[in-house]
């Protein structure tokens, strides 16, 4: 048995389980990944993040994403609230966090006392052809932006959510024209400065909210010119607000530390 530290933390619902990297063995973390997040036989989470501080002035830490599938992710908007919310209740940050993700490195401002960031998303990467593009899921035609925001997001602009969005989310995620799978987004254009959203995330599933699936879905909305910045993206965790500063996404939200324990990991 491996005795493994944990904080669990949530940002808006999305939940993550953080651990020191030093902490976690080397090897076998994908299998570790898929029984630490159980939700019946493990602790429960969306995902588990490995944070290793740097000694490097460039940035405060380095963070490794496992879904709770044991796949991993350069990126989660979330999660890495989460972990800069670790990183600042710990000392080793205050009110400007740099992490240096799979995404690149990124940068988050804290707004509050409350764990509360401001978080700098980067560029949307995409072709033209793609965002707006009809896409055929069994006999359903949808209307589709593809997009990657440090991961891949595929948008579907919907009228609501009375279709069966989770089967087609599920169906997606693993379609033949995304061979490394993609994350999926059900957005509904409320008006100019509002859109609702669900979401299907590569390796986790249906999730409360999503960080970078809000940054996708609220740079398709725009792209498309049915929204711009700001957007308040509405997840049935609450609001996240995105906003756009010479092309680059900055997305605010939440992250709460809800607690810690140890983990008995058995092979």
């Amino acid at each position: 048995m491996i005795k493994i530290p944990f904080t669990k933390a949530h940002g808006a619902k999305n939940d993550f389980l953080l651990t020191w990297s030093a902490d976690a063995p080397l090897e076998g973390r994908d299998e570790i990944a898929r029984a630490i997040c159980g939700r019946h036989t493990g602790i429960g989470a969306d995902g588990w993040i490995l944070i290793e501080p740097s000694a490097d002035a460039s940035h405060h830490a380095r963070i490794q994403l496992f879904n709770s599938d044991g796949s991993t992710s350069a990126l989660s908007g979330n999660g890495t609230r989460c972990a800069a919310a670790l990183l600042v209740a710990n000392g080793t940050a205050s009110d400007r966090v740099t992490i240096l993700t799979g995404a690149g490195l990124k940068t988050l401002r804290l707004i509050d006392s409350s764990y509360r960031f401001e978080m700098e998303m980067g560029r949307p990467a995409y072709n033209i052809e793609e965002l707006r593009r009809s896409f055929p899921v069994g006999t359903d035609v949808l209307d589709v932006t593809i997009l990657d925001v440090g991961n891949p997001q595929c948008a579907v602009f919907v009228d609501g959510f009375g279709l069966d969005w989770r089967r087609l989310g599920a169906k997606i995620e693993s379609h033949s024209a995304f061979p490394h799978r993609t994350n999926v987004s059900f957005v509904h254009p409320v008006d100019r400065h509002s859109i609702d959203v669900r979401f299907w995330e590569r390796g986790a599933g249906e999730t409360m909210s999503s960080g970078t699936g809000s940054t996708g879905a609220a740079f398709a909305a725009i792209l498309r010119e049915l929204a711009e910045s700001p957007v308040r993206v509405m997840t049935p965790a609450g609001d996240l607000d995105f906003r756009v500063e010479e092309g680059i996404g900055f997305l605010t939200g939440p992250a709460e530390l809800i607690g810690a324990g140890q983990y008995y990991f058995r092979r």
